[in-house]
């Protein structure tokens, strides 16, 4: 089974980007819904316990919490402590599983791929793009979304320029989601393109270990 990391940055279609292998057949894990589902369950007394007063009902207020952390690179890092573990947990659940329904390939979205090195552990990355002023514009329309929360939110992430130069696969999403669809469109022309990179990593790695 391929294990494929998918990123971008904010407002680039990751998520979009995300459903549109689902359709094509793959097996995807989406981080962010997973988050979602902890704040409603195993994180929310964990977050409450480090940020009292971000918890409504047993669910974690995402306003709030954001407010508490965006900025505060203190504040990230401990709520990071908390659900990164439950993440990766949830994650090491789905491969297990996919690797004992047949699946083929198996996707792994995973908003800070390259920021928290999760780039080592998957076998190809793809990385969903777009324009900076198309994404500004996505960002923006967002509800309750400022300038200040976007820059802030931007200064997390690794530059679009760097995650392109670093992928395996690109995939545009500027050009609208049947484009998009296009692109990743095709279980066969997906494990080609894999099986590309693959070859290529294998041949730099012989070269390098020749004597």
């Amino acid at each position: 089974m391929i294990v494929l990391g998918l990123t971008g940055s904010i407002g680039m279609g990751k998520s979009t980007t995300a459903k549109l292998f689902a359709e094509e057949g793959a097996a995807v894990h989406d981080a962010d819904a997973t988050v979602h589902r902890l704040y409603s369950g195993a994180a929310a007394p964990l977050v409450e316990a480090a940020f009292p007063g971000t918890t409504r009902d047993g669910t974690v207020d995402r306003k709030e919490l954001g407010r508490r952390v965006i900025g505060d690179p203190e504040s990230l890092a401990r709520l990071e402590s908390i659900v990164h573990p439950l993440v990766r947990e949830a994650e090491r659940r789905f491969l297990d599983e996919a690797r004992a329904s047949g699946a083929k390939i198996a996707v792994l979205d995973i908003p800070l791929l390259f920021e928290t090195g999760r780039d080592a552990e998957v076998d190809a990355v793809a990385v969903v793009s777009a324009g900076a002023q198309e994404q500004r514009r996505r960002v923006l329309e967002r509800p309750g979304m400022t300038e200040e929360t976007f820059e802030k939110i931007l200064a997390r992430q690794t530059p679009d320029a760097e995650k392109r130069a670093r992928a395996d696969l690109v995939i545009d999403t500027s050009r609208g989601i049947e484009a998009a669809r296009e692109q990743v469109r095709g279980d066969r022309a997906l494990r080609r393109d894999l099986r590309r990179v693959f070859l290529a990593r294998d041949r730099a790695r012989h070269r390098n270990h020749r004597p």
